[in-house]
C-alpha cells in the first residue's frame, strides 16, 4: 500500500507550498511512513496531491498511454483550465507510476517557480515538446 503515497521528497515540497490536508499516513524523522506518533511531514496519497493542485491552483496533471514503434509507453501533461501548460511526450515512461511521479514533480516545479500566481492565473506557459519523435 505504500506505493499509493507520494515519496518523502515530494511530501516535503508540498508542505513548503502550503499543503496541509488531513492524511492517513505521515513521514517520521527517518523518512519512514508511519500511521501515527511523532512525525515530520504528512504523506498524502497521489490522488490527494493531484486534487490539491486542481483545487488550489487550477492545475490538472494527467498521465496518458500511447502505443508507438517501441511498444506501450506513458507520458504526462499539465493543463491550467483548458490551456496546456506542459506536455512531456518525449520521455516514454515504461510504467504509469513513473509518469505519475514525474507529473507530480512538474506540478511542484510550476508552482515553486511562481509560474502560477497565488490566484491561480498563469504567469508563464511552457512550450509543448515536439511530437515528431514518436
Amino acid at each position: 500500500m505504500n506505493k499509493e503515497f507520494i515519496p518523502y521528497e515530494q511530501a516535503l515540497a508540498l508542505k513548503k507550498l502550503g499543503f496541509d490536508e488531513p492524511c492517513l499516513m505521515y513521514y517520521d524523522y527517518s523518512c519512514t511512513l508511519v500511521e501515527s506518533g511523532v512525525y515530520e511531514y504528512k504523506a498524502p496519497l497521489y490522488q490527494q496531491a493531484f486534487r490539491w493542485f486542481r483545487e488550489k491552483y487550477n492545475l490538472l496533471g494527467y498521465v496518458s498511454q500511447a502505443t508507438i514503434s517501441k511498444g506501450k509507453v506513458f507520458m504526462f501533461g499539465c493543463n491550467e483550465g483548458n490551456d496546456t501548460l506542459f506536455e512531456d511526450i518525449d520521455s516514454d515512461f515504461k510504467t504509469y507510476e513513473e509518469a505519475e511521479l514525474e507529473c507530480l514533480k512538474k506540478l511542484i516545479e510550476i508552482v515553486k517557480n511562481d509560474t502560477i500566481g497565488s490566484d491561480g492565473s498563469s504567469v508563464v506557459l511552457f512550450k509543448l515538446k515536439s511530437i515528431s519523435s514518436i
